[in-house]
């Protein structure tokens, strides 16, 4: 099922006090925030600026350990390293989780970063401020919501905004289902907010595990002919005429945007036929992996085969009958749930893209980010589980113009401060998009027409 998410627009400049002081005096020399963000631009546009043509969002929603995937503590006590011992990777002198085998041999491709920060415990803003890169406010507040003040687009919205596309196809999908808390609350942060429902990134509710998914919602009914396509058309034309004579709601507006939307991606076939997952080998769909997860990261990459510029997977519970419902925020049974399901699925799909994409002559040219929205306490709790912790984490980035083989940042002996080469999420999204070939101060405008450059971050020169 396609999902179409639609709310009313609330805006919000989100600039800070510096930022308005800092152009007021620079307006006394005659400079405005337009000609301050195009200066900053060209500056961004250099080496690996736009050396991807797409991007695939790997989210680990829930909140993947730093000690059990990329910075390991072993000589911590036992504690805070926890069960498992490092192992060397394809990269001498880093190693890695040793439930991260199949990773661990492509690390050559990666850029690890050992000193990622939100400094923020809860899900939910936490969450907005690695998908926007602007923080929430406040932070620590678990079960926000979307609107204002954190109304900040979310990068794949920008990417949707920035990126067009033939025939108004929307350039970023967001697979397999949208981000919520307990309640089915849903995270901000996910859609454009200020710049409106028109910019949203597509969200496709699915499952392509499923022995006959084809594109959700995209696909006529079988007993839809095409002659009574037309016709519905024409009559859904009809009635548009005679509601331009009323006064027509943003709403009915946005509606029309989508539809055309829809429509114009039923009739791509490259975009219709990336949804036929039986076009791919039974082999190279058991190398994934065939659950909904695994799945959606090989619908990744046909997606963006197909032409799209960024998608974005989320991680998906797998059930209730599972420590922390099958999700990375493994409050309990931390080892247990690592080892058991959640690290073998997420290195066999994860390490099956960088080999897929390596084999086709796509990685060069496709970023890859794997991220969750932040990492778990150095020290266990009382039920063998790791709790939140936005202070320190890791995450890694592959292709499209990224320095392989390279680590940047350190943490702790325990795994608990950022010791040096600190990143913040506005770094993160100022790297994506100078790797997508969108400068970091390049220019949006809201739906009043005020000029809003799409991060406030500075690139991470030492990853690129």
């Amino acid at each position: 099922m396609l999902t179409i998410r639609d709310s009313g627009t609330t805006l919000c400049d989100h600039l800070t006090r510096r930022d308005w002081l800092r152009i007021g005096g620079l307006g006394a020399l005659g400079l405005s925030l337009p000609t301050l963000l195009s200066a900053r631009a060209p500056a961004a546009r250099t080496g690996s600026f736009g050396k991807a043509k797409a991007c695939i969002l790997v989210g680990l929603t829930g909140g993947p350990p730093q000690h059990e995937t990329w910075d390991p503590k072993p000589d911590a006590p036992a504690e805070i390293r926890g069960a498992f011992q490092p192992i060397a990777s394809s990269v001498p002198g880093l190693q890695v989780c040793e439930l991260m085998p199949r990773l661990a041999q492509q690390a050559h491709h990666f850029a690890v970063l050992r000193a990622a920060s939100t400094r923020d415990n809860a899900h939910s803003s936490s969450g907005y401020y690695m998908m926007t890169g602007v923080p929430h406010l406040p932070a620590n507040v678990e079960n926000a919501r979307p609107g204002a003040p954190n109304n900040w687009p979310s990068v794949a919205a920008l990417v949707n905004r920035l990126k067009s596309r033939p025939g108004g196809m929307p350039a970023s999908v967001v697979i397999p289902e949208h981000i919520w808390n307990d309640g089915n609350v849903p995270w901000p942060g996910q859609d454009a907010g200020f710049l409106g429902r028109a910019t949203d990134p597509w969200l496709l509710h699915c499952d392509p595990s499923a022995a006959n998914l084809n594109a959700p919602a995209l696909a006529m009914p079988a007993e839809m002919t095409p002659l009574r396509f037309d016709e519905r058309r024409s009559l859904l034309d009809q009635v548009n005429r005679h509601l331009d004579t009323l006064d027509r709601s943003a709403a009915v507006t946005n509606y029309n945007h989508q539809f055309r939307q829809a429509l114009d991606m039923m009739q791509a076939g490259q975009v219709r036929r990336a949804f036929d997952m039986q076009q791919e080998p039974a082999a190279l769909r058991d190398r994934y992996g065939r659950s909904r997860y695994a799945q959606s990261v090989l619908l990744a990459r046909r997606l963006v085969e197909a032409g799209i510029s960024l998608v974005q997977i989320n991680w998906t519970r797998m059930g209730p009958n599972l420590p922390n419902q099958g999700g990375w925020d493994t409050h309990e049974k931390n080892a247990e749930s690592l080892s058991g399901h959640l690290m073998p699925l997420m290195d066999r799909a994860c390490s099956a893209l960088i080999e897929d994409l390596a084999v086709r002559g796509l990685l060069d040219e496709t970023l890859v980010v794997w991220m969750g929205e932040f990492g778990r306490t150095p020290r266990h709790n009382a039920n063998g589980g790791r709790d939140h912790w936005g202070s320190v984490f890791s995450l890694a980035m592959a292709g499209g113009g990224v320095r392989a083989g390279v680590v940047h940042g350190s943490s702790d002996r325990l795994g608990a401060y950022p010791r040096e080469g600190m990143v913040l999420p506005q770094d993160i999204t100022a790297t994506i998009f100078h790797l997508l070939g969108i400068a970091p101060g390049s220019e949006v405008h809201d739906t009043l027409g005020r000029p809003i450059a799409v991060s406030r971050g500075e690139v991470i020169r030492q990853v690129v």
